[in-house]
Protein backbone atom coordinates (compact mmCIF):
# COMPACT_ATOMS: atom_id res chain seq x y z
CA UNK A 1 0.00 0.00 0.00
CA UNK A 2 0.78 3.53 -0.64
CA UNK A 3 2.93 4.88 1.87
CA UNK A 4 1.44 8.45 1.11
CA UNK A 5 -2.30 10.55 1.03
CA UNK A 6 -3.02 11.56 -2.54
CA UNK A 7 -5.33 14.21 -1.88
CA UNK A 8 -2.72 16.08 -0.11
CA UNK A 9 -1.08 16.63 -3.42
CA UNK A 10 -2.20 19.04 -5.94
CA UNK A 11 -3.39 18.87 -9.18
CA UNK A 12 -1.42 20.48 -11.95
CA UNK A 13 -4.83 21.90 -12.74
CA UNK A 14 -5.27 23.62 -9.45
CA UNK A 15 -2.00 24.88 -9.66
CA UNK A 16 -2.48 26.37 -12.66
CA UNK A 17 -5.90 27.93 -11.53
CA UNK A 18 -3.46 29.74 -8.81
CA UNK A 19 -1.16 31.01 -10.90
CA UNK A 20 -3.20 32.46 -13.60
CA UNK A 21 -5.52 33.88 -11.09
CA UNK A 22 -2.21 36.23 -9.30
CA UNK A 23 -2.75 39.30 -10.65
CA UNK A 24 1.26 39.52 -10.65
CA UNK A 25 1.44 37.21 -13.64
CA UNK A 26 -1.21 38.70 -15.84
CA UNK A 27 1.54 39.08 -18.63
CA UNK A 28 3.23 35.99 -17.68
CA UNK A 29 3.45 33.07 -20.51
CA UNK A 30 4.35 29.25 -19.80
CA UNK A 31 5.90 27.46 -22.94
CA UNK A 32 6.18 24.04 -23.25
CA UNK A 33 8.89 22.46 -25.68
CA UNK A 34 8.85 19.10 -27.38
CA UNK A 35 12.65 17.76 -26.36
CA UNK A 36 11.65 14.36 -27.82
CA UNK A 37 14.57 12.54 -29.98
CA UNK A 38 13.67 8.74 -29.27
CA UNK A 39 10.42 7.58 -30.49
CA UNK A 40 10.06 5.61 -27.27
CA UNK A 41 10.38 8.46 -25.00
CA UNK A 42 8.47 11.62 -24.85
CA UNK A 43 10.73 14.37 -23.33
CA UNK A 44 9.16 18.22 -22.72
CA UNK A 45 10.20 21.23 -20.35
CA UNK A 46 8.06 24.11 -19.92
CA UNK A 47 9.67 27.63 -19.18
CA UNK A 48 7.59 30.33 -17.40
CA UNK A 49 8.33 34.12 -18.27
CA UNK A 50 6.76 36.80 -16.15
CA UNK A 51 6.42 39.22 -19.25
CA UNK A 52 6.84 39.36 -22.49
CA UNK A 53 10.48 40.94 -22.53
CA UNK A 54 11.91 37.99 -20.22
CA UNK A 55 10.32 35.53 -23.19
CA UNK A 56 11.89 37.63 -26.01
CA UNK A 57 15.27 37.86 -24.47
CA UNK A 58 14.89 34.17 -22.91
CA UNK A 59 15.51 34.74 -19.59
CA UNK A 60 12.56 31.64 -18.08
CA UNK A 61 12.20 32.40 -13.90
CA UNK A 62 12.08 29.05 -13.89
CA UNK A 63 11.66 25.77 -15.43
CA UNK A 64 10.38 22.12 -15.34
CA UNK A 65 11.00 18.54 -17.25
CA UNK A 66 9.58 15.68 -17.91
CA UNK A 67 9.71 12.72 -19.64
CA UNK A 68 7.23 9.76 -20.16
CA UNK A 69 7.38 6.30 -22.09
CA UNK A 70 5.46 6.83 -25.21
CA UNK A 71 3.06 3.82 -23.84
CA UNK A 72 -0.46 4.55 -25.84
CA UNK A 73 -2.11 8.07 -27.26
CA UNK A 74 -1.98 10.53 -24.37
CA UNK A 75 1.60 10.11 -22.87
CA UNK A 76 2.62 13.08 -24.46
CA UNK A 77 -0.34 14.94 -22.89
CA UNK A 78 1.04 13.24 -19.83
CA UNK A 79 4.45 14.38 -19.83
CA UNK A 80 3.37 18.24 -21.12
CA UNK A 81 1.12 18.02 -18.00
CA UNK A 82 4.32 17.00 -16.08
CA UNK A 83 6.61 19.42 -17.36
CA UNK A 84 4.04 21.83 -16.44
CA UNK A 85 3.27 21.08 -12.60
CA UNK A 86 7.10 21.25 -11.84
CA UNK A 87 7.79 24.64 -14.13
CA UNK A 88 4.95 25.96 -11.87
CA UNK A 89 6.45 23.56 -8.32
CA UNK A 90 9.51 24.99 -9.09
CA UNK A 91 8.48 28.97 -8.97
CA UNK A 92 6.21 29.46 -5.96
CA UNK A 93 2.94 26.79 -6.50
CA UNK A 94 3.78 23.60 -5.05
CA UNK A 95 1.61 24.08 -2.20
CA UNK A 96 2.44 21.69 0.87
CA UNK A 97 4.11 18.65 -1.31
CA UNK A 98 6.46 19.52 -4.16
CA UNK A 99 5.27 16.56 -6.11
CA UNK A 100 1.68 17.19 -7.90
CA UNK A 101 -1.36 14.38 -7.64
CA UNK A 102 -0.46 13.18 -11.41
CA UNK A 103 3.06 12.24 -10.35
CA UNK A 104 2.24 10.96 -7.17
CA UNK A 105 -0.60 8.92 -9.06
CA UNK A 106 2.25 6.59 -11.20
CA UNK A 107 3.96 6.08 -8.15
CA UNK A 108 0.86 4.51 -6.17
CA UNK A 109 0.06 2.89 -8.98
CA UNK A 110 3.69 1.25 -9.08
CA UNK A 111 3.02 0.39 -5.37
CA UNK A 112 -0.04 -1.59 -5.79
CA UNK A 113 0.99 -3.65 -8.74
CA UNK A 114 4.41 -4.46 -7.55
CA UNK A 115 2.60 -5.82 -3.98
CA UNK A 116 0.42 -7.80 -6.23
CA UNK A 117 2.95 -9.26 -8.52
CA UNK A 118 4.01 -11.23 -5.14
CA UNK A 119 0.32 -12.41 -4.30
CA UNK A 120 -0.50 -15.85 -5.64
CA UNK A 121 -4.29 -16.47 -3.44
CA UNK A 122 -7.15 -14.79 -4.62
CA UNK A 123 -8.30 -14.27 -1.27
CA UNK A 124 -5.21 -12.39 -0.68
CA UNK A 125 -5.46 -10.32 -4.12
CA UNK A 126 -9.68 -9.62 -2.81
CA UNK A 127 -7.98 -8.23 0.34
CA UNK A 128 -5.38 -6.04 -1.55
CA UNK A 129 -8.33 -4.71 -3.83
CA UNK A 130 -10.10 -4.02 -0.76
CA UNK A 131 -7.36 -2.10 0.38
CA UNK A 132 -6.68 -0.35 -2.65
CA UNK A 133 -10.31 0.87 -2.98
CA UNK A 134 -10.58 1.86 0.31
CA UNK A 135 -7.55 3.84 -0.06
CA UNK A 136 -8.88 5.73 -2.73
CA UNK A 137 -6.24 3.73 -5.46
CA UNK A 138 -6.59 4.94 -8.91
CA UNK A 139 -9.25 3.28 -11.34
CA UNK A 140 -6.51 1.82 -13.61
CA UNK A 141 -5.15 -0.08 -10.35
CA UNK A 142 -8.28 -1.44 -9.25
CA UNK A 143 -8.62 -2.52 -13.51
CA UNK A 144 -5.43 -4.26 -13.11
CA UNK A 145 -5.93 -5.85 -9.84
CA UNK A 146 -9.15 -7.33 -11.47
CA UNK A 147 -6.95 -8.59 -14.45
CA UNK A 148 -4.73 -10.02 -12.24
CA UNK A 149 -7.60 -12.01 -10.00
CA UNK A 150 -9.16 -13.34 -14.00
CA UNK A 151 -5.83 -14.90 -14.18
CA UNK A 152 -5.87 -16.68 -11.29
CA UNK A 153 -9.25 -17.67 -11.47
CA UNK A 154 -8.58 -19.37 -14.44
CA UNK A 155 -5.70 -21.47 -12.73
Amino acid sequence: MPKFDLSQYATVEERLKLFWADPANADARLITINHTTDPKLWITETRLYLTAGDQANDLPKTTGWASEAATDAFALERCETSSLGRCLSNYIYSGSKRASREEMTKVAVHEWLEQAQGVTSLVQLRELYTQARANNAPKEVLEKLKAIADTLEQK
